[in-house]
């Protein structure tokens, strides 16, 4: 890792379809080989597309930056929409819902520690 500043373009950054998501890519805009601290990463949810109950182990702080979505966190769950911030603690289950009509689109920002993701089937978290 390299103590320089980084400053890219998010159009050079490929996008890769998440596999436990429906309609979802995902971005490493700065990742833990660029940062010694935190990775950014931006998600994009096609309308209607979202990530199924899951658990992570490492916090998330989330910026929506487009559209709105359903987030359920624990047992809750949100109506969020752009101009929000979301905080997700560590192992806390949580899945998006996009928007039908407008999709879904935010920053993630996370803590470069191992992120082990547990998906939650069948009431397992």
């Amino acid at each position: 890792m390299s103590n320089e500043p980084i400053v890219k373009s998010s159009d050079s950054v490929p996008a890769e379809v998440v596999g436990a998501g429906a309609g979802t890519k995902r971005q490493v805009l700065i990742s833990d080989q660029d940062a010694p601290n935190f990775a950014l990463r931006r998600f994009i949810m096609e309308p209607s597309g979202g990530m199924p109950r899951h658990t992570n182990s490492v916090e998330h702080e989330q910026y929506i930056l487009k559209g709105k979505a359903r987030v359920g966190i624990g047992d809750k769950v949100f109506e969020v929409k752009a101009g929000d911030a979301v905080f997700i603690p560590e192992g806390v289950p949580h899945w998006y819902e996009a928007d039908a009509q407008e999709g879904f689109e935010f920053l993630c920002i996370v803590p470069n520690k191992e992120d082990v993701i547990e998906l939650c089937d069948s009431g397992a978290c």
